[in-house]
């Protein structure tokens, strides 16, 4: 299959499959007259890289598990590399929740302390920051959802580009 057929199939773009052939997590066949050719192995290996960016794995995280189906396994975290690369972000998952969890104790805290305050009680302010009086029930505006960075602390690769370009060979 040419690489818009493989695009298609797997949910991405060719550009994205072009940066995965560059960094070495796809092959590319060549036919006579030079166009890329991809078989579905290939199309399986992308739904795999794929399915762990989705999930939060930068694209060098996923390389255990394109390798491990290359070597001809059913699944591409039946290997010890990709379950090494699981331990790791299951260990990120634990210390982003435990630093979110940390950060919600202290909001909860503020706020309670804040509605202690307006609510004609003398509650001191523990020292710390300003936090802006919030009278109680009030709305906020509107805020991006919290977001935890699940990247192994260094530099991350670039996400693979998502937009589409004209197929070429």
């Amino acid at each position: 299959m040419r690489i818009g057929e493989l695009a298609e199939r797997a949910g991405t773009s060719t550009r994205a499959l072009r940066y995965y052939e560059q960094r070495g997590l796809l092959s590319a066949r060549r036919t006579s007259s030079g166009y890329r050719d991809y078989d579905e192995d290939d199309a399986r290996q992308v739904r795999e890289i794929r399915a762990l960016l989705d999930i939060g794995f930068d694209l060098e995280e996923t390389r255990p598990f394109v390798e491990c189906l290359r070597a001809g396994h059913d699944a591409g975290d039946e290997c010890p590399a990709s379950l090494a690369v699981y331990r790791r972000k299951l260990a990120e998952l634990d210390a982003c929740i435990d630093r979110m969890q940390a950060i919600r104790a202290h909001l909860a805290g503020q706020l309670e302390q804040t509605e202690r305050a307006h609510a004609g009680g003398s509650a001191e302010r523990a020292p710390g920051p300003a936090t802006p009086a919030l009278a109680a029930g009030a709305t906020l505006p509107e805020a991006p959802e919290p977001r935890c960075a699940l990247t192994s602390g260094s530099a991350a690769a670039p996400a693979a580009p998502t937009t589409p370009l004209k197929e070429s060979r």
